[in-house]
Formats: C-alpha cells, structure tokens, sequence
C-alpha cells in the first residue's frame, strides 16, 4: 500500500475499501500491473492515479465522447494506458512529461499495453511543450507539478473548445487547501488554480473530496461553456 503525501490516521481503512472497489469494479490486468511494477523498480514517485480513479478517467472519455486527449504529467503512463484504451477508435492522447527516465519508463509501458499507437509523449517542461500543440483537445487532464497550475490551466483554456472537460488532480493535499496561510508551494499552487477557476467566466466547475490509497485527496471537474 503507497503511503500518501500527507497521511492521516484512517489512511489504512480508506485504502482497503479502496482496494475492495477496485477489484471489484476496476480490476486491473496484467499490462496495468507491470506497469506499477516497472514504475516502482525505476524508482518512480507512487503518485500514480489509484485503479479507481484510472476507471474514473476512463468513463469520463466514454461519458464526454472525447477523441482528443490531453494529459498534463505523464509519469510512468498508468493514467495514460487507462485513457488510452477508453478512446474511440481514431482517438488520441497527447501526454507531457518533464523527466527523461520517466518518459522511457512510460514509453515502454504504453507498448506492453498496446496502446502507444494512440498515444503522443511529448518530453519536456509542459509549458515549452504546450504552445507547440494544435487544439481543441476534447478532455484535459492535469496532474503535474501543482505550483505550474494556474500556468497549466491558461493553457487548457487555449487548447479547449466550448464543452471541453478541464480534471484538476490532487486538490485536497490532506485538506491544507483550505488553509489560505499554508507555505506549502503546491498548496499555493492548487488554491491559485482553483481560485482562477473560479473566477474565470468561460468555466462551470466543482471540487470532489476522496479518499483512498492516495490518503485524503480530490480532483476538480471544469467545462468549457
């Protein structure tokens, strides 16, 4: 069981129920397994999405229809091959990841799982990258170093079309999101990012708290009017 950023008592119970509705409803096969198993043995930060949240991801491309994808922080692409395989047929995902050893670990595990072929691994900074992609992507998804996100967020907004859905990942930090004297530069980062998801016009947005294997965390949810 990964420990998470900012653990907390129940952490134990929240994982395990975790577990159960993952075996139960996001059963993971063999490629997600090696894939986790590849990212560990790289020395890959456990900041992976969880199987329930990568089944999340997977039913809101099915749910919007999006046949373009945007993935901001790639990792070792577990939350990628999960999108990856959701796609309707033609679909794609364009992915960015900062770290060279990162990229070579996903890059082998998109194809042991048979999806780099609707995949595109951009490395480099997200914000060098960014301006060199061609929208509208039908869905965003951010999870990447979270000082960079209201940078990240700008830059969905260039690469989005009215109805286009923007997931903001890990926005709970443990709850010291709410804390507005926090020091903590991804709290800083995420409470900007929400702040300007707020405040800006074109956006109709929530927040969702959870818990589970990553401790006490949540996403954001915003589309494009």
């Amino acid at each position: 069981m990964r420990v998470p950023d900012y653990p907390l008592a129940d952490a134990d119970k929240w994982g395990r129920v975790d577990g159960y509705f993952a075996d139960l409803l996001a059963p993971e096969d063999a490629a997600l397994k090696a894939a986790l198993a590849a990212n560990a043995y790289a020395g890959l930060p456990a900041h992976d999405v969880s199987a329930a949240q990568g089944k999340m991801l997977a039913l809101f491309i099915r749910m919007t229809g999006a046949r373009r994808v945007l993935e901001i922080g790639t990792l070792g692409g577990y939350s990628t091959i999960w999108m990856a395989r959701a796609l309707p047929e033609g679909g794609r995902i364009d992915t960015i990841e900062f770290s060279p050893l990162h990229a070579d670990v996903a890059r082998a595990n998109l194809a042991a799982a048979g999806v780099a072929d609707r995949v595109a691994l951009h490395q480099g900074a997200a914000l060098d990258v960014l301006p060199g992609l061609e929208g509208p992507f039908d869905l965003i998804f951010i999870d990447a170093d979270k000082p960079n996100n209201p940078n990240y967020l700008a830059w969905a907004l260039k690469l989005s079309r009215p109805g286009t859905t923007i997931i903001g990942d890990n926005v709970v930090r443990g709850g010291a999101v709410a804390d507005p004297d926090s020091q903590d530069p991804n709290v800083v980062g995420v409470r900007a990012f929400l702040d300007a998801i707020a405040q800006d016009p074109r956006l109709d947005a929530t927040a969702i708290q959870t818990v589970g294997e990553k401790g006490w965390d949540g996403f954001s949810l915003a589309v494009v009017r």
